[in-house]
């Protein structure tokens, strides 16, 4: 309406109302015609919103402007609260779950998972959650979720609903981007409830362990949108990460230089603190760059990381991947645990505390920690090293075609992790396959060349000997040098 005066193009469109992203044209037609039917016109009149073809679309209706009065049909609107403005942090609604049984007996559990959702995403020290008592007085309401997201000041809605009948129950979850009108993502868990409890735990940390990098990816989208100059420390994060989470040398160092303008704006910024120290020695672990240069600077951010929040799941997690390299295995040991404690569905911190752990030489804890990351997220935008150390594992207990088919899992879905190709080269070279051996030598010393068994013997530490020597002699039997 206001641009009735002239053709509105598609492309226009698409910038204003989705920030540029890539959508389909059946998208765009289903919001026209949205659109035409809430204002009572339809595709075949095209009496109010006419399609200009190959061109866009021109509101053709007429418009008056009329000072003072309010129409009788904008009056609910015009006595709405206002709204709220967003926090400088991304915020989020948990709305209660619906109670579909047709039981009002069972709203406990329904309530109780809501409940049990907020509690956990208040541990996510970087997101604003919308208490409890704000979020339930729409319990029991048909109302929309941008009505929702306008009074409370989120951008984010998760909604979702309980179905049980007997002794079962299924459990579905949405996470909705009110300001795009896009869902970031759903699923459905079906569970028996042997134990009602157990149930709610369980899916309260697979949802939470989910959305978690859902939220991140949304944010750190927001941030490619914006303008360079504009980019607050929080936005350069979310850029930062987008780059980790891709686990190439020329990503980790993007991720690397945009934390460090996040660290130049906010010195006492814990998480960007945190994330830059996992971000040099992972790089370091990578074969990317010098591990004795590298440990002193990411010791450094680790340290200033908890120093500025010591509630902060990710400045413990920098913190204790350094100690890690310092080989201070108990330390080390320490800090993830109580990283866990702080997050309990961080689910790469489960995944590195594997790492620990079979560097420890408990392999088994190290298999069970990996797995758990990948159960809590297997949508996990890092989940190719969940089973990279899942393979590491295997290969510890001399399980060689588990660990290859796990490495196998990893390369399919980060071709270049190096952490993949060395473990499926070591693995096949004890399993006795020559041909797959040569093979994934060849990968390996494509993505990390120059890699000898004196680097893995200086770098990599492991606590124990023998475990040092069955890797080596895995390299050896494949060839190398």
């Amino acid at each position: 309406m206001e641009n009735r005066d002239r053709v509105v193009s598609k492309d226009e469109l698409i910038d204003k109302i989705w920030h540029g992203r890539s959508v389909s044209e059946s998208t765009l037609t289903s919001r026209i015609n949205a659109a035409r039917k809430a204002i009572g016109d339809n595709g075949a009149n095209q009496a109010l919103i006419r399609t200009i073809a190959r061109k866009g679309f021109r509101f053709v209706g007429d418009v008056q402007t009329q000072l003072g009065a309010v129409p009788p049909e904008l009056g609910r609107l015009a006595q709405a609260p206002q709204a709220l403005a967003l926090p400088d942090r991304p915020a989020i609604a948990v709305l209660p779950f619906t109670n579909m049984s047709g039981d009002r007996e069972q709203d406990y559990f329904s309530d109780g998972i809501s409940e049990d959702i907020i509690t956990a995403l208040s541990k996510l020290r970087w997101f604003f959650v919308v208490a409890r008592n704000s979020s339930f007085v729409y319990k029991g309401r048909a109302v929309h979720i941008h009505e929702v997201a306008r009074e409370l000041g989120v951008r984010y809605v998760l909604e979702g609903s309980v179905r049980r009948s007997g002794d079962r129950v299924r459990i579905s979850a949405q996470l909705n981007d009110v300001s795009t009108g896009s869902h970031l993502w759903a699923e459905r868990y079906d569970r028996e409830l042997a134990d009602i409890f157990a149930v709610q735990d369980e899916i309260t940390e697979a949802i939470i362990a989910a959305i978690e990098p859902q939220l991140y990816a949304a944010e750190s989208f927001r941030a490619q949108q914006k303008p360079p100059g504009s980019l607050d420390a929080w936005d350069l994060v979310m850029r930062a990460l987008s780059h980790y989470w891709r686990i190439t040398r020329e990503d980790n160092a993007a991720a690397q230089a945009l934390l460090e303008q996040a660290t130049a704006i906010d010195p006492a910024y814990g998480k960007a603190l945190g994330l830059l120290a996992t971000s040099h020695i992972f790089g370091a672990h990578m074969g990317w760059a010098d591990m004795a240069a590298t440990v002193p600077v990411a010791e450094r951010a680790a340290l200033a990381a908890v120093e500025a929040d010591r509630e902060d799941a990710w400045a413990h997690h920098g913190l204790a991947y350094t100690y890690l390299f310092r080989r201070r295995f108990d330390d080390a040991l320490a800090e993830f645990e109580l990283t866990l404690t702080l997050n309990p569905n961080f689910a790469m911190a489960h995944a590195f505390y594997g790492v620990t752990l079979c560097y420890a030489g408990r392999w088994q804890d190290g298999d069970v920690a990996a797995r758990r990351a990948l159960r809590l997220s297997p949508r996990d935008p890092l989940a190719a090293i969940y089973c990279g150390v899942a393979a590491y594992a295997q290969f510890i207990g001399r399980n060689y075609e588990a660990s290859i088919q796990l490495a196998r899992e990893s390369m399919r879905q980060r071709a270049d992790f190096v952490g993949a190709h060395r473990v499926l080269t070591a693995a096949a070279g004890m399993l006795g396959d020559p041909e797959l051996a040569a093979s994934a030598l060849q990968g390996l010393q494509r993505t990390q060349p120059g890699l000898s068994l004196a680097w893995l013997t200086r770098e990599l530490p492991m606590l124990r000997a023998e475990d040092r020597e069955h890797y080596l002699e895995g390299f050896r039997r494949s060839g190398m040098k």
